[in-house]
């Protein structure tokens, strides 16, 4: 068998040659150099979807501040009617409790997106503080459970109102914790978009002694959980997905607690029919969705930013229901609520020139210095091109 195996061999090389040999040689390393190609491609592949840079990279390049502020727009407007319907038409009047059952949905569907394996990898745990996670995670229940409550108890127009003293408040703890500033004409934009909104919703404020001190405990909570959400985000490479399975738990413990003091008894006698089921389950979906988007616009803007979109969709519901639905706001209502609209155009005019200027001083500049250099023969040799940087 060994002679005949050696035989074979001498056959086959007396018959294919030196060039043939030299053939299957260069297909065997292009093979290897193929199998080495992919397996390159399932690294950068896995670098890109399980570790946290790559799943920050993917968020970015998908769910730009465009398509987060949109998505986060359209989902706060259809939660405000699904919630309308609940504490209306259902009488559903349990504000924290309906807080709790969005945060119990959305901790229930991020637990089956990570058996699915797609929930994005969380930053390693020395990069976070876990002081901060469980900050978050409190400062989550308290601007949320207080925001239901304050629209329990006060008008759209009172809790408007309050929603405009959020935004000073971002820039004060802003430059207290991280000592940042915004430009003088930014400041203005922002004052003119909280004054026409303020004006706009002026004829409807009605609220009682409760309902003002709920509203004015929920400012700062409402400020710090922005802040924190985008810091975090921008920061420390978390994903919008892995950032609420962390705190959602938390947030879940702290509206437990705060139920007995703001809810009032009998949730549990509550008719919990078929009809009303749904509606608050619909009510607890949108309202995954809309920490979701809430937090992907935070992460792709700024907290201001994404007060002023608050702002915009108070002033284009106030104007589209003018247009589309023949209501009459008033003219001085409506007035304002246009000027509110200018101011936040202004507004967002400022911020995309500040990143574009931005952007610029990172880019090498190549600038042509004349720098004459002159040969032996006195004739003019070259010119030199300098690189710099404008910092």
């Amino acid at each position: 068998m060994q002679i005949s195996s050696v035989g074979g061999m001498g056959l086959l090389d007396s018959l294919l040659g030196a060039e043939g040999r030299k053939s299957f040689k260069r297909k065997d390393s292009d093979a290897g150099e193929a199998g080495k190609a992919l397996e390159e491609l399932r690294g950068s592949l896995y670098n890109e979807l399980r570790t946290s840079e790559g799943a920050k990279r993917q968020q970015q390049r998908f769910c730009g501040p465009v398509v987060a502020m949109t998505f986060n727009f359209f989902v706060a407007v259809g939660i405000i009617l699904t919630n309308k319907l609940v504490m209306g038409r259902v009488g559903f009047n349990f504000p924290i409790f309906l807080t709790l059952l969005h945060y119990a949905v959305s901790w229930l569907l991020l637990a089956i997106f990570r058996t699915l394996s797609w929930l994005p990898v969380s930053p390693p745990a020395k990069t976070t503080p876990s002081s901060s996670i469980f900050l978050l995670g409190a400062i989550m229940a308290f601007a949320s459970g207080l925001a239901n409550t304050s629209l329990k108890y006060n008008s759209v127009g009172f809790y408007q109102m309050a929603k405009i003293a959020v935004t000073p408040t971002i820039v004060l703890a802003e430059f207290v914790l991280f000592r940042k500033t915004i430009s003088f004409k930014k400041v203005l934009a922002l004052g003119a978009v909280s004054a026409g909104v303020a004006v706009a919703r002026v004829t409807d404020l009605q609220f009682n002694a409760f309902g003002a001190c709920i509203a004015l405990a929920w400012i700062v909570p409402s400020a710090i959980n922005k802040i924190l959400w985008s810091s975090l985000q921008q920061q420390a490479n978390w994903t919008a997905l892995a950032l609420m399975w962390k705190t959602t738990p938390i947030t879940i413990f702290f509206l437990l607690a705060l139920m007995p003091w703001l809810d009032p008894p009998g949730v549990l006698l509550f008719k919990w029919d078929i009809n009303n089921s749904c509606a608050i389950l619909s009510s607890a979906l949108l309202g995954f969705l809309l920490q979701w988007s809430g937090a992907l616009a935070l992460g792709a803007t700024s907290a201001t930013s994404h007060v002023v979109l608050g702002q915009f969709k108070t002033s284009v519901i106030l104007v589209g229901g003018y247009i589309l639905l023949d209501s009459d706001p008033g003219l001085v209502s409506l007035s304002s609520a246009v000027f509110a609209l200018a101011s936040m155009s202004v507004y967002t005019s400022l911020n995309l020139k500040e990143s574009k200027d931005g952007s610029n001083k990172q880019i090498p500049v190549q600038t042509p210095v004349s720098k004459t250099k002159t040969s032996e023969n006195g004739s003019e040799d070259s010119t030199v091109i300098k690189t710099t940087n404008d910092v």
